[in-house]
């Protein structure tokens, strides 16, 4: 199940204070974190990602706003998810290319990623990757 594409819910906690939301590596989400960045101020019509990863697994979580993430398997299907509560995420696995866009203008989106920035595990060119998926 680890290399399914899917919604994720983490454990709210809370009183007349607020909400908590805690996620832990390896035991809300499949993978020990190694890297944490997010994105924030990216208009609505700006598209991010348009990339796949040879290694490297993801969550992401809209902590604020919202915004929406189109993944391809690069075999025809794709699906897309809308990040609009802070207390869920979405899992995706090595080699899905990501899309992520139509951010509102409060969006900050946290990204967990399993493996230290590597370029070179990045395919950037979407024909690119469709070959490599359907060898």
């Amino acid at each position: 199940m680890d290399d399914v594409v899917r919604m994720l819910e983490f454990p709210q906690k809370g009183d007349e204070r607020g909400h908590l939301v805690i996620v832990e590596g390896m035991k809300d989400i499949p993978f020990e974190i190694k890297r944490i960045f997010y994105i924030y101020g990216s208009d609505q019509e700006v598209v991010r990602g348009q990339h796949a990863n040879k290694e490297s697994k993801f969550v992401l979580i809209n902590v604020s706003g919202q915004s929406k993430v189109k993944v391809k398997d690069g075999k025809g299907n794709e699906a897309i998810f809308s990040l609009n509560r802070p207390h869920t995420g979405i899992y995706l696995p090595q080699m899905v290319w990501k899309d992520m866009y139509d951010f509102s203008e409060d969006s900050v989106l946290l990204c967990l990623a399993s493996e230290h920035y590597n370029a070179a595990e990045y395919i950037r060119d979407y024909n690119e990757f469709v070959k490599i998926v359907n060898q």
